[in-house]
This record gives C-alpha cells, structure tokens and sequence, in this order.
C-alpha cells in the first residue's frame, strides 16, 4: 500500500473544551462500524444513547463500512438485532459500493462477474441486474493439479470483485486469476484493502487486503478500491444527501481508511481507540495519518457534551 500523504497537525484529545464545537459545526456524523458501533456481534457500550442523542439534536446518521460480507439489508437487520433503528438508506457498504461502480460504469449486462467473496457482494450486486458466479459455493471446490489439468473458466466474466472471504482457496484464486490476465478487459475490483478487521469481538484477523493481495499478486495488476479511503463511496452521499464535507464528521477506528477517508474528502475526523487502532499506534512518530480529535469510544462525545 502507497504511503499515506501528511494529514496535519497531532490530534487533540477530546474534551468537554472542544466537543461543543465539534458538535456545533458538523450536520451529519459518518460512522465506521467495526470497531466503533460494535465488536464481532457486540454492541460497545453507550453508542445506542449517543445516536439517540445525536439524532434527537438533528444530526444526519450515516454508517459507512468496508466489511463486504453483508449487504445493506442484512446490515440493517444486524442493527436491529442490536436494538439500534437505521434506515437502510443510512448504510453504505463496500458491498454496495462495488456494485454501483459496476453500474455507473455501464458494466454490460452481458457480462458476469466474478465473486471471491460473501453473500453481502453476491446480494448487492444481483440487485442491480448482474450475473453472478462464485462467493461461498465456491468455497468447497478444489483443483486436480495432475501434469494434464487445464482448469476451465467462463469467458464472459467481465469483472472480478474481491471482499472478505473467510472461505478463500486455491480453486477461487486460480479463477479470479485466470479471468483477469485471459478475458478481454477484465476488471479488478477491490471492495478494500484492509489488513485485519475485529470478526469476533475478541481479536482481529485477515481482512479483505490479503485476499486482494493475493490476487494483484497472482495478475500483476492492481485493483479499482471502491471502499475507504477511496473517495468513491463519499461521492455518492455527497450527491444523496447534499451537505458539504466540511459540515460532516468521520468517526472511525482505524487512520488508513477511515481517518483517511475523512481527511482525503475534507470531512472533520475523530479517532475512537474501541477497534484497531491503539494510542500508540496513533503518537508513533511514523504514523503519518492525523485526526482532528481522538477519544477512547463514541459515548465519549455524549459524556463530554452533558458537562
């Protein structure tokens, strides 16, 4: 991954000093999830009231998340589960992000696309019209590497779209490769490039990176990335929900793609040490990605605003 360029100044730790101007000079609070709205399956503590809170003083909610796996809907219901209300309009995942770059590309309806990948990209990407191989069913498929195997791939693959896939194998990457380098302008498409991502509310495993790492390794090509810090996806709520980016605020977990992806649209940023990134992690002198404001977790901002 490119070195991130300078982002400003060290960030200022939040306090009951600057959390009124903050709140005061933001219209809408964009949210990462992973690692800010919960861990894995669990709902961090105190972010039900703050978006009560926040919306009760109406504020514009909006969940962005590079976490493929799920579509909006299945998002949606993922929220609910949590006793958290969101519209689905309010969620906008990598998943989806990949399926309209296909569609505001005018990717032929002809062509297929290929899935390395969960349900979430699959979904997504048949509601807006497409034809769909791989995702999970290929997750059991093997390869016979026998001296006289020639593995067969469907030539009318026209973009290959790689997520999360915690059922990666051999059989999946020889296919993602073999439409890439052998059909006529076949696309890449990244939903992201992270490293890790908190899939359990313990610890952190392989994000979507190693699997495009893979691929762009196996191709000798680089993928299109659609989600953060990629400025696709604030394209389009900029055009949905017409507020300028100095009105919104970037509330993430992790500096290279939320804070990023904040910063690179000109949006206010704030750090939550909830998910990946540490303290530490954020003063180390090579870290290069600066928020405006850090905290320990989002009902931080709640706390601070009731003193």
């Amino acid at each position: 991954m490119e070195t991130p360029p300078e982002t400003g100044e060290a960030a200022e730790l939040l306090s009951s000093n600057n959390a009124i101007g903050l709140f005061d000079s933001v219209d809408a609070f964009l949210f990462d999830c992973d690692g800010v709205i919960w861990r894995g399956d669990t709902l961090i503590d105190g972010v039900s009231k703050t978006l009560d809170f926040l919306r009760s003083k109406g504020k514009k909610l909006v969940f962005i998340t590079n976490n493929s796996t799920k579509s909006r809907k299945q998002y949606w219901k993922k929220f609910r589960s949590l006793g958290i209300e969101v519209s689905e309009d309010e969620i906008f995942s990598s998943s989806f992000a990949a399926a309209m770059y296909l569609k505001v590309n005018n990717f032929p309806q002809d062509k297929k696309v290929y899935v390395i990948g969960g349900e979430g990209i699959l979904e997504e990407l048949k509601l807006v019209g497409y034809t769909c191989l791989g995702g999970p069913e290929d997750g059991k498929k093997t390869v016979d590497l026998q001296s006289d195997c020639l593995f067969e791939h469907d030539k009318t693959v026209g973009a290959v779209v790689v997520g999360l896939d915690p059922y990666i194998n051999y059989y999946k990457l020889q296919y993602g490769t073999l439409c890439i380098r052998e059909n006529p302008q076949c696309l890449f498409i990244a939903t992201n490039c992270d490293a890790v991502g908190h899939m359990t509310n313990l610890q952190e495993w392989p994000g979507a990176g190693s699997m495009v790492a893979a691929i762009a390794g196996s191709t000798e090509k680089k993928p299109v990335v659609v989600g953060k810090p990629s400025t696709f996806m604030m394209d389009f709520l900029l055009h949905k929900f017409n507020i300028s980016c100095p009105r919104m605020c970037m509330v993430g977990d992790r500096l290279d793609t939320d804070i990023l992806f904040g910063k690179n649209a000109g949006c206010k940023t704030l750090l939550v040490l909830s998910g990946v990134t540490s303290l530490s992690s954020l003063q180390d002198p090579s870290n290069r990605v600066q928020p405006d404001y850090y905290s320990n977790k989002l009902s931080d901002l709640l706390q601070l605003l009731a003193e």
